[in-house]
């Protein structure tokens, strides 16, 4: 087995503009030639890893790095800043006011994992040789699936992605005594947003994005398909390429993984390419930095690609997704977003405040900066506050711990368009039609961020992606609401699959200000009362029961 990584990192120390290795496949190209990071040129980065000793980056954000590839930006490039003593809504709001605002700054890292592109490719059946676009032909090979994957490519894999072009992320190495190009991401090139062909049909007067979710189980075998909501200007020729987009993205919920019928969300921005490609927007990916993902994902800025397609931490091996995308005449909703989320993400990595699966999960700090910019999606309100007491109390009877019941009460205490995926998706997306006009329903007095997008936005786009097909299960769609959960799950939790995790401490040296905000607020009282009311009582019981034994 050979060590994709090591490879990788080798070829830094090659020239990353130009490639003149034997037999390297026909078209193979430097990973930052020609291409975007979302809004921002590639070229004004450069490829490093997490031991980079004259980055300007955070060393925390490099510290998860060390070994495998991040694209930094060049020195002298303006870089997101942070505030570590604010809480994230504050931060970001006092920065949106300043005028360095205006302008994105970089990222301090995008997290790329491979030095190399290779386009307009067809994967032979058998995956062991593509052929390029001047007909001549190279050997393949897949990254190796990482060790705590439980699935990964099968002839189902090969034999969807031998039916269309690809484009390529990965490595060209020698893999048993011949040059082979290593794939690590594979993109089908007929996932466009092709304007011409687009037809608009917009939601009918009883559908809701919620039940486009859900539909066909949540579509996992579905094909790729776009839909047209809305365009401001119908009947007029559609110039998308080259516009900014926001996206909104909502990933389904596994097949094999009680714990993950929730879903994940993210959201992403770039510009349209000319084909209608969106490979290259980039996505801001919160999971929990503390743990290690059985799949290998790590919290980041990346490329969609990588995102969706990458072998073994790509969503769309695990479940399908759902995007909204809002086509703009200007970047400005979209540079806001993406550079307030560059100052949370230089906060998370150092860890000022941690990821909370009720309070701080990714849909959380995602809808967090749209707050901070002032889009005030309409809240949904928490679960049930009763439901929480009740629970609290009988969790923390049951397993004899007042954490777990403490656990149970936090997630239907929240409000639930931070805390459902599916919900905030489903809310966002409602208001930004309702934003634009297209929706009914919009009666409140607007902020300035919220009078820009309803003003730049000119069209809005509904993209389903199927799973693509491996050894894995097939998912579906993420739940709506705690009760569709407890529905879905055995209901006893010692049946629950669940992929276990091991944790990831963090060096102490490398701690930046940790908050105290950050940690939980306290149960009220009553509510506390009530959990240790009954432990106190469960544990009476059991000492009366243990003297019953001992005089029998």
């Amino acid at each position: 087995m050979f060590n994709l990584r090591a490879i990788a990192t080798g070829f830094l120390l090659m020239s990353t503009t130009s490639l003149s290795m034997a037999a390297a496949p026909a078209g193979v190209k430097s990973a930052l030639e020609g291409q975007r990071f979302g809004l921002l040129p590639a070229d004004s980065f450069r490829l490093t890893n997490g031991k980079c000793k004259d980055c300007p980056t955070l060393p925390q954000s490099l510290w998860y790095f060390e070994d495998d590839l991040v694209a930094v930006p060049h020195a002298g490039k303006p870089m997101s800043g942070y505030k570590p003593q604010s809480a994230t809504v504050a931060d970001v709001k006092e920065w949106a006011a300043s005028p360095e605002a205006a302008a994105l700054a970089h990222p301090g890292l995008v997290w790329l994992g491979s030095p190399h592109l290779l386009d307009n490719v067809t994967i032979l059946p058998n995956a062991r040789e593509l052929r390029s676009a001047d007909g001549s032909t190279a050997a393949l090979r897949l990254v190796p699936k990482i060790s705590t994957n439980l699935s990964y490519w099968d002839k189902s894999t090969s034999q969807y992605f031998s039916e269309r072009q690809v484009r390529m992320r990965g490595t060209v190495a020698e893999v048993g005594g011949e040059q082979a190009f290593v794939a690590r991401t594979v993109w089908p090139k007929d996932y466009v947003l092709n304007p011409a062909t687009m037809v608009a049909r917009p939601l009918g007067a009883r559908e809701t994005l919620a039940a486009f979710v859900q539909e066909d189980g949540g579509g996992a075998r579905s094909p790729f398909s776009t839909r047209l909501l809305w365009e401001r200007e119908p009947g007029a020729a559609r110039g998308w390429h080259g516009k900014p987009v926001l996206g909104i993205m909502l990933n389904g919920a596994q097949g094999d993984d009680d714990e993950a019928y929730g879903g994940h969300f993210a959201i992403a921005t770039g510009t349209i390419g000319e084909q209608g490609e969106w490979s290259d927007w980039l996505v801001n990916n919160f999971y929990n930095l503390d743990s290690i993902s059985e799949k290998g994902i790590i919290a980041s800025a990346v490329p969609m690609d990588n995102y969706l397609m990458d072998l073994n931490s790509g969503q769309q091996y695990y479940r399908p997704s759902y995007m909204l995308v809002a086509v703009l005449g200007k970047a400005r909703t979209a540079v806001a977003f993406q550079g307030g989320v560059q100052r949370v993400f230089n906060r998370f990595y150092r860890h000022d405040f941690t990821y909370a699966h009720a309070a701080a999960n990714c849909t959380g700090i995602s809808m967090d900066v749209f707050k901070a910019l002032g889009w005030n999606v309409p809240e949904r309100g928490a679960t049930s506050s009763l439901k929480a007491i009740g629970a609290y109390g009988y969790l923390s009877v049951k397993e004899m711990s007042l954490a777990s019941g403490r656990k149970i009460y936090d997630y239907l205490t929240e409000e639930q368009t931070r805390l459902y995926p599916a919900v905030a998706f489903e809310a966002a997306g409602s208001d930004l039609l309702q934003l634009v006009g297209a929706a009914p329903g919009l009666a409140r007095e607007l902020t300035a961020y919220e009078k820009q997008l309803q003003g730049d936005v000119e069209a809005i786009v509904l993209v389903r992606i199927p799973q693509i097909p491996s050894s894995r299960a097939m998912g579906s769609n993420p739940v709506f609401s705690f009760d569709e959960f407890m529905r879905r799950t055995p209901p006893d939790q010692k049946d629950w699959k669940i992929v276990p995790v091991g944790p990831r401490p963090f060096p102490a040296e490398l701690h930046g200000n940790p908050m105290a905000s950050s940690a939980p607020s306290p149960v009220p009282l009553p509510v506390a009362g009530i959990g240790l009311l009954g432990l106190a009582g469960m544990g009476a019981l059991v000492r009366r029961r243990q003297k019953r034994k001992s005089a029998a």
